[in-house]
């Protein structure tokens, strides 16, 4: 199959204008890095004064979590800093490792998406794929998401490929393995660290109630939210501007589902290596062209979500008489 059909910058913008809006610069990645566990540890610390605000915490912390990931996801396109030795180091270390990402392994999967999006070959069609869906399929997950199982399967999945157990025998076991890994060490380092920290704070407690329950819980549903609306029943599986989804998303949503313009989604694939922190001048210096009339924009998750959850629910068999 061959690779997905892209769009060259300069067929929407000249090179002036291109040159303006997708400048990087060696501060903002790390300031956003540190905007990220600030707001986690605000949030940490609002509980510690009172655990009558432990459910908004475990929210805030959730989606600063998910926040963190997708900072990884900037690095994994070298958007994150511009010398690639920092990039690495900070999207692996500070992101993705605290979460049981590793920066590597995700970089080659990520890019494989991005080369073959919608198309058989695409590694994340299988999020994309099942939708729509019935609204009653869609609850059961939450649900699984909420409860924390989603998390537990998928923890536990990766510590087994780490252990080499459950792999299946064959070409690449040992790989797989290894990789698995590779992410679950700097997770558990990085996780030690964290707690040490929470234990010199007299707030040991902390790590598991808002540090492991926010990640067990609300980022596992808002990371489930993020993958339905950036792919999820996209009206052409061929056009780079379709293929991909934009939700223009309000402040709270921003705060609580779509961090760090995680919501330009459209944009991202069409111009894969802009950092996230361009991708809103993106789409307003599109919108002024009259571009984006012409690409997959929705406004707001609850508009998406219907969408996704259009299919009809089977009917149920009728009572015996």
């Amino acid at each position: 199959m061959p690779a997905a059909a892209r769009i060259r910058p300069l067929d929407l913008f000249t090179r002036e204008e291109w040159a303006r809006l997708s400048t990087r610069n060696g501060w903002m990645g790390p300031l956003l890095i540190l905007h990220g566990w600030a707001i986690i540890a605000g949030a940490i610390a609002l509980s510690a004064w009172s655990l009558w605000f432990l459910p908004v915490s475990i929210m805030l912390i959730g989606a600063r979590q998910l926040g963190l990931t997708i900072l990884m996801h900037d690095a994994a396109h070298g958007a994150l800093h511009p010398n690639a030795k920092v990039n690495d180091f900070l999207g692996h270390w500070l992101c993705g490792a605290p979460m049981g990402g590793h920066l590597k392994a995700y970089r080659a999967y990520h890019l494989t998406h991005h080369k073959f999006v919608q198309q058989a070959e695409d590694p994340d069609l299988i999020l994309s794929r099942p939708f729509p869906v019935t609204r009653s399929s869609l609850r059961r997950k939450i649900f699984r998401d909420l409860t924390g199982q989603t998390f537990l399967k998928q923890r536990s999945n990766q510590f087994a490929n780490a252990l080499g157990l459950g792999l299946r025998k064959g070409p690449g076991a040992e790989n797989r393995a290894q990789s698995a890994r590779e992410a679950v060490i700097p997770m558990l380092i990085t996780n030690a660290v964290i707690l040490a920290v929470l234990i010199t704070l007299g707030l040991w407690w902390a790590y598991l109630l808002l540090w492991l329950l926010p990640m067990a819980t609300w980022m596992m549903l808002v990371t489930r939210l993020r993958n339905i609306a950036e792919h999820a029943v996209v009206p052409d599986n061929d056009d780079p501007m379709r293929y991909a989804r934009t939700t223009l998303a309000n402040p709270l949503e921003g705060l609580l589902i779509a961090p760090y313009w995680v919501n330009y989604h459209c944009e991202h694939h069409m111009f894969m290596h802009v950092p996230c922190y361009r991708l809103g001048r993106i789409h307003k210096a599109l919108a002024a062209k009259g571009v984006t009339g012409s690409m997959e924009v929705q406004r707001g998750y609850p508009r998406v979500l219907a969408m996704a959850t259009s299919k009809a629910e089977a009917p149920r068999a009728a009572s015996a008489a």
